[in-house]
Formats: C-alpha cells, structure tokens, sequence
C-alpha cells in the first residue's frame, strides 16, 4: 500500500463522518488492513488546512484533540459542529461516536457486516 493510497483511503472514510460526530484514529484505522492509528494520525495532520476534509472529526482514544497545534482551531471546528466537549477539552465517544461508514463502502471494500461488527465492538 503507498502513502498516497493509504491517505486517500483514510480520507474517504473520514468524508463520511457527519456533522455532529467523531472517530478515532484507531477506529479508521481498525478499517483498513495494514494502517495504523498512528499512520492515520500522520495523514489528518497533513490534511488540517485541505477545505473539503473534516479532519477536525478525527480526534484520539481518550476523545482529545492530538494535531500538534491545532487544538484550538479543531475545539472551534467541534463546536461548530454542534459537538461539545467537556471541561477538559474531551469528547464523549459514547455521545458523539461514528456509526461506521455506509454499507455502500462495507460492499465495495469487501467487508462483511459480520467482520464489521466485530471490528466495531473494539471501538472507545
């Protein structure tokens, strides 16, 4: 899998995310065979300033902000999205957790629903 491959797959499944929403690097990770949460981390904070990429929904296991420096713009970008935070900076996975992505993607990437399920049930 090349860099680019890999980015632009974490990036389709993070233009899934909905308004209102987050994910964990581990668990876009946990998508894609041969990525790591820290190979995800690496590509949100190459993509902080692409317009069209909802990076700011992608935060860290314990729901806090990890792109070095941009804690502050990715708590504005939470908030605008209608998602808040606890007083120190946290999200609530079990608030604002991501469902997945569409059972069109699960198709076209060959996951089963089964696999999928199990898949989930190790996300925070």
């Amino acid at each position: 899998m090349t860099t680019s491959t890999y980015q632009e797959q974490v990036y389709t499944l993070v233009k899934m995310i909905p308004r209102g929403e987050v994910a964990s690097y581990g668990m876009i990770a946990s998508l894609l065979p041969g990525v790591t949460a820290r190979m995800v981390g690496y590509a949100m904070a190459a993509s902080v300033n692409e317009p069209d990429l909802p990076w700011h929904r992608v935060i860290n296991s314990q729901g806090k902000m990890s792109i070095p420096g941009g804690t502050e713009r990715q708590v504005a970008k939470l908030l605008d999205d209608g998602v808040s935070l606890t007083k120190s900076n946290r999200v609530s996975f079990k608030i604002y957790r991501w469902n997945g992505p569409s059972q069109d993607w699960l198709e076209q990437n060959s996951v089963e629903i089964a696999d999928f399920m199990t898949i989930k049930a190790g996300w925070p």
